[in-house]
């Protein structure tokens, strides 16, 4: 943990300010630029939050998050630019955020369930400052992926209990992440505060529609999310190779392929993303894990993701697909 994060900080539990010390509870030198362990101390004394292989941690070590963090440590670079050698990730940051390059350099932005870091490698490219949170034991790859940028902090800490100041950052995004949370409005809710005046939220989620209802994956996910977390990832090992070629095989029927591809549970982005054969089945197995496997998973209408925008009394709200139901807004 860098040590000019620590202004920043907050006690979650109380709110107050918080100070460093080393793991045998003495105060942290002033000149100290790194904190690889100790405790975060809440201002009264009352609240202690460890710092373990330099992340602050705010949540307990096992969560309702505990699928994302096997997979994101399992697939910790599958989905990173740098490692696919394709700007997946980047086409889907920009499209969704509206924003350009150059509007990142030097602003501090918080990514809100930053998995294993795809996300926050496309905005440290940019020159951003960026303060990575997830719940889940997923920091722990974003750190061994991305933790030798000077511009990177990575957090552990909870949506509904941010450990942050008020008005802190430039910009919060969170892409792929709310529809997992137990009260997705409530988790909603809890970013806009985070904003400094005039700047930006963006957030997407899955769509909800009668077609979403007809995807195989919600018939499945009454069982599958129930299956310990590893049982299902060797199930899936073994079924995912030979769903693909089936989901394959459908897709080249005339006209209906499209249609009858989709009732196959797995992700298939044969013909969709330029990946290779290997890439395709890596992706299509950490893919239908994910479907799978949360224990929440709660897709919503743009009118519901519009009358949050607005609850939150943001301007220049929009709503919109791009590749997911994307929500955008300013605080005013």
């Amino acid at each position: 943990m860098k040590t000019s994060l620590i202004p920043l900080l907050r006690c979650p539990v109380s709110g107050q300010p918080l100070h460093v010390q080393d793991p045998h509870g003495e105060p942290t030198p002033s000149s100290a630029l790194e904190i690889e362990e100790g405790w975060l101390i809440s201002e009264d004394g009352k609240n202690r939050h460890p710092v373990r292989g330099g992340i602050p941690r705010f949540v307990p070590e096992s969560n309702y998050a505990d699928n994302f963090g096997m997979q994101w440590n399992k697939f910790s670079r599958t989905q990173l630019d740098s490692h696919s050698g394709h700007p997946i990730t980047a086409e889907r940051f920009w499209a969704a955020t509206g924003w350009k390059p150059e509007d990142l350099k030097g602003r501090w932005l918080l990514d809100v369930g930053c998995g294993s870091g795809r996300f926050a490698e496309v905005a440290l490219s940019a020159g951003a400052n960026v303060v990575a949170l997830d719940y889940s034991s997923a920091v722990d790859a974003a750190a061994a992926n991305l933790g030798q940028h000077e511009r990177l902090h990575i957090v552990q800490g909870d949506i509904y209990a941010l450990p942050f100041a008020q008005a802190s950052f430039d910009a919060v995004y969170s892409l792929g992440v709310l529809q997992h949370t137990p009260d997705v409005e409530q988790a909603f809710m809890a970013l806009p505060r985070m904003i400094r005046a005039g700047g930006a939220l963006v957030v997407d989620f899955y769509g909800k529609s009668w077609k979403s209802a007809l995807l195989p994956k919600y018939w499945l996910r009454p069982i599958t999310k129930r299956l310990p977390k590893t049982a299902l990832f060797r199930l899936l090992e073994m079924v995912v190779p030979v769903m693909l070629p089936v989901s394959n095989l459908l897709a080249e029927i005339p006209v209906l392929g499209h249609l009858l591809r989709r009732l196959v549970p797995v992700a298939n982005y044969t013909g969709r993303l330029p990946l290779s054969r290997q890439q395709i089945r890596e992706w299509a197995l950490l893919d239908t894990f994910d479907w799978l496997s949360p224990t929440y998973d709660h897709p919503q209408t743009p009118e519901t993701v519009n009358r949050w925008l607005h609850a939150a009394n943001l301007q220049q709200v929009e709503v919109l697909h791009a590749g997911h139901l994307v929500g955008r807004g300013r605080r005013s």
